[in-house]
């Protein structure tokens, strides 16, 4: 019997650290998948192979309802599809699925919960962010790590040094400095 596993990054107190390692306690052979994603992304290329892959006698562990699919209607497709293909799934904080009746009338409960959650969540961020957009000096997007004097600065410093040593100086991550070294090139070509 193969356990195949999913994991989904998440920024509350559920890394996939912790999804991994809660895992493997329970399942020490399993084949652990991970692919993270936003809650609104429907395209995930990893998930949809390992469910190609399960055959009869596999299991599907997830750690959370939510994990497994992004609203009611996947969800209970996609666990059907599973069971006539003879996968068992199991949520582990919900447990193992089963194909009966009452199985399945849990499951669209279930599952109906969680989208309203996020759901839910969707609506209290986009709440927040106009709330915020009304306020003086909103930026859209996260803050800058850097300021521009510290920018300007680093710039200057690959006249006479090597990015490393740059980046062992400032901070400055390599990529931001390349980044940084590029848009300020494109834009001086601009100018001629």
């Amino acid at each position: 019997m193969s356990i195949l596993t999913k994991l989904i990054g998440q920024l509350d107190n559920n890394s996939m650290e912790q999804q991994q390692g809660e895992i493997i306690n329970r399942y020490s052979g399993a084949i652990i998948y991970s692919e993270q994603f936003t809650g609104t992304t429907t395209q995930r290329p990893i998930f949809n192979e390992v469910v190609k892959n399960l055959n009869m006698g596999d299991i599907l562990v997830v750690c959370k309802l939510d994990r497994l699919a992004r609203n009611t209607t996947e969800g209970i497709e996609l666990v059907q599809g599973l069971f006539n293909k003879g996968v068992a799934v199991h949520v582990l904080n919900v447990g193992l699925l089963e194909n009966t009746t009452m199985g399945k009338f849990f499951l669209t409960t279930l599952l109906a919960v969680a989208e309203m959650e996020r759901n839910n969540i969707i609506e209290r961020t986009q709440n927040g962010k106009a709330i915020a957009k009304t306020k003086a000096g909103f930026k859209e997007g996260r803050p800058k790590k850097y300021t521009i004097k510290q920018i300007n600065n680093a710039i200057e410093m690959l006249e006479s040094k090597s990015y490393t040593e740059v980046v062992e100086i400032t901070g400055i991550s390599k990529s931001t400095l390349i980044r940084e070294v590029r848009k300020r090139k494109g834009y001086e070509e601009g100018l001629k």
